[in-house]
Order: C-alpha cells, then sequence, then structure tokens
C-alpha cells in the first residue's frame, strides 16, 4: 500500500458514485502531480544552489591557487629582467667611458672583464667587434680574436637595435651560454659593438629556489619554444618544451592555464614574457595534490545535498497529502451545497431566454429587411409606379426602423453573453490603445484629435480584458457622437489611492443637460433621438459594477462631458456571502 493508502484511507477505499462532483481517481492523480510539481519547485533552486556552491567554492580555491602564482611568476620575472637590465647597463657604461680606440688596444679588457666578474658575475668574456663584424680585441677562455660574425643574425639586430640579447644556445663552446651585445659610434661615425657571454648557472640560480618541489617546477624558456634552464620534469636546456608560448607585448600579462602535461598530469600552467628578451618564466604546478582539501569539501557538499533533498522530500509528502484531503473535505462539503445554486441557475436561464428572445426577433427582421429591400428593386424596375417617392421613403423608413432593432437585439445579445468575468493581468493603456486603433479612421475622417496621456505610475490592473474594451468603446462612442467636426476627445489614465486606477474620457461636446444626467444609465434612455438605442451606457455601467469599480459622470451643457471609471487594481472584491460560500 502506498504512503497516500495509508495516510489517507476514508477517500482512497472509498467508491466514488458515478456523475460525483470528482471521481476518486482525480484525488490520487492530483496526489502525485501535486507531489512531482511541488518536488521540483522545492528541490530545482536547492540543486541550482548546490551547483553555484560547488562552483563558488571550486572557483575559490583555484583563485587561492593562482593569485600566488601569479604573483610568483611576476617576481621572478622582474628579477630577471632587472638581471639582464643590470648588465647591459654595465657594457653601455663601458662603451661610454672608454673610446673605441682604448678598448681595442691590447690588456684593456681583462682587467675590465675582471671588474665585471667582482661587481654583477655571470660574465665569461667580452669582446670588441668593428663595423665589418671582425673581433679585433677579445678577452676570455677562449681563441676568438679575429673571427667574423658579419654574416650571422645576432650582428645584424644588434647594429639595427643598438642592444641584442640571445636566446641560449651552445655554439662554438659546446656550453649553454647567452649574449649580451650594445653599440656605440666611433668619434668617425662608424659603429663598433661590445659583445658579452653571459653564463647561464645564473639563470639556474634564480629558478633554483623558485618553486621546484615534487608537484611544482619552475624554468625559462626561449620564444622560439627551447628550455633554457634545466626542468625537474621536461629535460634539461636546448630541449623542445612540449606547450607552445605564443608571443605577448611587452609588458605582457601573466598567463595561466589549466593542461594535461606529457606525463599525463593534471597542472596548472603559469608562464610570462620577460620584458626586452627573448625569454619567458615558467612555473608548473600539479593540482591533483594543491585540491586535496577541495575533494574533502566536495564531499561534505554531496552530503549535505543528499540529506537536504530527503528532509525537503519527506515535508513535500506530508504537506501535499494534507492539502489534498482538505480538497477532499472541501469537495463533500460542495456536494451539499449544491441546491443553493438554484437560484444563480435561474438568473443564468433569464440571461439565456433574454438570448433566444433576440435571436427569434432576429428572424422576422431579416425578413423585414429582405421585403423593404425587394420593394426598392420592384419601384426601380416600375417606371410609371404612382406615388414613386413616397413609396420609397416608406422603405427607407422600414429600412431604418429594421437596423434599429437589429441594433437593439445586438446589443441585448452582447449583454447576455457576458454573464462571467475572465480575470487576467493587463495594461490599461495597451486597451485603449487598441480600441483607438479600431476607431482610428473614423476620428481622422471628422478631423478630431484624440489626446491620451498615462501617468508613469500606472500599475497593471486584474479585470476582464474584453468587458474593459466593450466598457471604452461604449464611452468613446458617445463621446466621439457628442463633438462636432474638429472636436477634441482627452483621454487621462492615472492611479487613485494605490489600490485603483481611473479611466477619464472628457469631449468638448454639447454637454448633457443637468435633467438627463440622472437618467443617462437607465436602459433604453437616450439623448441621441431615434439614431440611439439607449443601451450602451446601461451596459457600460453593468459592467463596471460587475468589475467592481464605480463610474462618475461630470457635465456642463455647451462645455463638454467628462465620464470617469475607476477600477481596483486587484480586482473585484470579494463580498461576505462570496466569502462564506468559498468556505
Amino acid at each position: 500500500m502506498s504512503l497516500f493508502a495509508r495516510v489517507m484511507p476514508e477517500f482512497w477505499t472509498r467508491t466514488a458514485k458515478p456523475g460525483g462532483p470528482r471521481m476518486l481517481f482525480n484525488y490520487r492523480r492530483m496526489w502525485k502531480q501535486t507531489v512531482i510539481v511541488t518536488a521540483l519547485v522545492c528541490l530545482l533552486p536547492l540543486w541550482i544552489m548546490a551547483a553555484i556552491n560547488y562552483y563558488q567554492y571550486h572557483h575559490a580555491l583555484r583563485a587561492e591557487l593562482i593569485d600566488p602564482t601569479e604573483r610568483l611568476v611576476q617576481n621572478s620575472s622582474r628579477s630577471v629582467n632587472f638581471f639582464l637590465a643590470e648588465r647591459v647597463s654595465a657594457l653601455n657604461y663601458i662603451v661610454e667611458d672608454n673610446s673605441f680606440e682604448q678598448l681595442a688596444e691590447g690588456g684593456r679588457l681583462g682587467p675590465i672583464l675582471a671588474h665585471l666578474k667582482r661587481a654583477f658575475g655571470g660574465f665569461i668574456d667580452l669582446g670588441v667587434i668593428d663595423s665589418n663584424g671582425v673581433q679585433l680585441e677579445y678577452t676570455g677562455p677562449y681563441q676568438l680574436e679575429g673571427k667574423n660574425y658579419r654574416k650571422q643574425e645576432w650582428f645584424k639586430e644588434v647594429v639595427i637595435q643598438g642592444q641584442y640579447i640571445s636566446d641560449v644556445f651552445l655554439g662554438y663552446r659546446d656550453y649553454p651560454h647567452f649574449v649580451i651585445a650594445v653599440t656605440h659610434e666611433k668619434k668617425s661615425g662608424e659603429l663598433f659593438v661590445l659583445r658579452a657571454t653571459i653564463d647561464t648557472d645564473v639563470f639556474n640560480e634564480l629558478t633554483k629556489g623558485l618553486a621546484k618541489t615534487e608537484s611544482s617546477d619552475a624554468f625559462i624558456v626561449s620564444t622560439d619554444g627551447l628550455l633554457q634552464t634545466p626542468s625537474q620534469f621536461y629535460g634539461q636546456p636546448m630541449d623542445a618544451f612540449w606547450h607552445p608560448l605564443p608571443r605577448q607585448p611587452d609588458p605582457g600579462p601573466t598567463l595561466i592555464q589549466d593542461l594535461e602535461d606529457p606525463q599525463g598530469r593534471d597542472v596548472f600552467l603559469a608562464y610570462q614574457h620577460i620584458e626586452n628578451s627573448p625569454f619567458v618564466m615558467v612555473l608548473v604546478k600539479s593540482t591533483p595534490g594543491i585540491l586535496k582539501g577541495w575533494f574533502s569539501l566536495r564531499k561534505k557538499l554531496i552530503g549535505f545535498f543528499a540529506v537536504s533533498t530527503v528532509g525537503v522530500l519527506i515535508a513535500i509528502l506530508g504537506v501535499c497529502t494534507h492539502l489534498v484531503s482538505r480538497i477532499y473535505v472541501a469537495d463533500r462539503r460542495r456536494e451539499m451545497l449544491l441546491h443553493k445554486v438554484e437560484y444563480t441557475n435561474k438568473l443564468a436561464s433569464l440571461g439565456r431566454l433574454a438570448a433566444g428572445v433576440a435571436h427569434e426577433i432576429n428572424n422576422p427582421l431579416a425578413v423585414i429587411n429582405e421585403k423593404a429591400g425587394l420593394l426598392k428593386d420592384l419601384l426601380a424596375i416600375s417606371k410609371d409606379f404612382p406615388n414613386r417617392e413616397k413609396a420609397n421613403s416608406i422603405a427607407d423608413s422600414i429600412l431604418y426602423s429594421v437596423s434599429r432593432c437589429s441594433t437593439i437585439t445586438h446589443r441585448l445579445l452582447g449583454f447576455a453573453r457576458h454573464l462571467d468575468v475572465a480575470y487576467e493581468t493587463i495594461d490599461l493603456d495597451h486597451v485603449v490603445k487598441e480600441v483607438l486603433s479600431f476607431m482610428g479612421k473614423e476620428f481622422e475622417y471628422r478631423n478630431v484629435k484624440v489626446n491620451l496621456t498615462v501617468d508613469e505610475n500606472l500599475p497593471a490592473i486584474q479585470t476582464d480584458r474584453g468587458q474593459i474594451q466593450q466598457v471604452v468603446l461604449n464611452l468613446l462612442n458617445n463621446a466621439f457622437a457628442a463633438v462636432s467636426e474638429g472636436g477634441r476627445i482627452d483621454i487621462h489614465l492615472y492611479p487613485v489611492d494605490g489600490d485603483k486606477v481611473a479611466l477619464s474620457i472628457s469631449d468638448n461636446g454639447c454637454g448633457i443637460p443637468p435633467e438627463h444626467q440622472k437618467l443617462v444609465f437607465e436602459p433604453f434612455f437616450s439623448t441621441k433621438g431615434r439614431s440611439g438605442t439607449g443601451l450602451g451606457l446601461s451596459i457600460t455601467y453593468g459592467i463596471v459594477q460587475k468589475l467592481g469599480g464605480n463610474i462618475d459622470l461630470k457635465s456642463t451643457e455647451g462645455v463638454g462631458t467628462t465620464f470617469t471609471v475607476t477600477l481596483p487594481v486587484k480586482g473585484r472584491p470579494e463580498t461576505a456571502k462570496e466569502k462564506e460560500g468559498e468556505a
């Protein structure tokens, strides 16, 4: 037996009578649908929040890793940049402080190299090269005097740019090193180059203590993708690095990527191009060890989510069972109150009777209309018919009376149809604009100017759209009939007392005499003479009352008329009898 059967055995086992207000299986289906819909409404936000929290915690833990990594890479890049800039400045100072002749004469470079090693460290040799690329003077551990560098790319670049920093290469020495070269002008205007070789052991020292642990590694890579310093995971200098590092503008940002390295490890790869150099500072961190705390937190989140889901489902089952049982009890009470509806049914029957009478009247009216038309056709054919003009006048009078009767019966049919109110939320200004669009041609034909004013804080209201359209149409028709050609109609929509809205329609027409103002809402009373049916304002009054509103009239004869309809924002308020009936 299901939970539904255990908690509500009374109507679960009760056999419903055929034709009753609600069959038994409807309660079962209602209970199931209520449980499913309520569970989705309650649990879906919980699932969404759990997913958001999961993402936020994960993102926060990643941020705790990424921010320190960025700072570490930036600081290391600045250290290398400072190291290179310091040595470039030292070479520039040497060429500024010494002429070409002094540097090219024998024995001058040796003391300078010794001073550089003591002051800065990392220098291996120095060489002076003329504008033809020939090394005229050299001091260092190798015999390189007279070597010609004219055709090498680095010589061309230093001549163009004024200074040059190479990436690490083996070269003649067969040992990883790189060179720094600067240019200076002789007194004759020709350029010469001072070239220094730097030991990469200095780079190794800069990256050695950076982040080399069991789960991280730091090293320098050239823009061509070759290792410049040893890596404990990815090889030795001059080996190709496994991931491309696109060139960034100087000064470039620190870029971090979440990747899988050739060894199958999930890693964070952080790198930044070192300004004014061909080097890239790279830091690699293994993520599983770093996110170990995240896995523990994730278990707690999943456990909390599971416990919350079970608790919510238990509460939903209890609440839905209680609500459906209340509906069952209410239906049982409603069966005992059905006889009270007979009076309402009688009123509805009267409305149907009125509609039937109007429909039956329309049939003979149609016959009369056709016969009168046939009579006019016969008069048109018979040229020698006596009293033709009088007969035509009588036929026209018959057609006009038929048209008037038809208008009255159609009004009665429209009034009979609107027995029920279908409430919906509408914007009153949209409804007014829709009605104005229907009558636009008529206003344009008679050159009637219509002004619509809507307050900015006008709220939407709950009412029947169709009946409000009929109210607006009837009032605009009255205003249109009252104004002369070139007249003016003003429509104003504004809130009243916070819980109501007002629709005001004013015209500058003929106005209504004081003795008629109390009678305008009475059925079949009209100030239009034979052209009016007297049903428009009475139907309008009934609709407004049915919707829980009020309609007021202010008119001055010869000046104009203003109809003001006030409607509640929340729909028609319930009466005490209606509340008692629902209970």
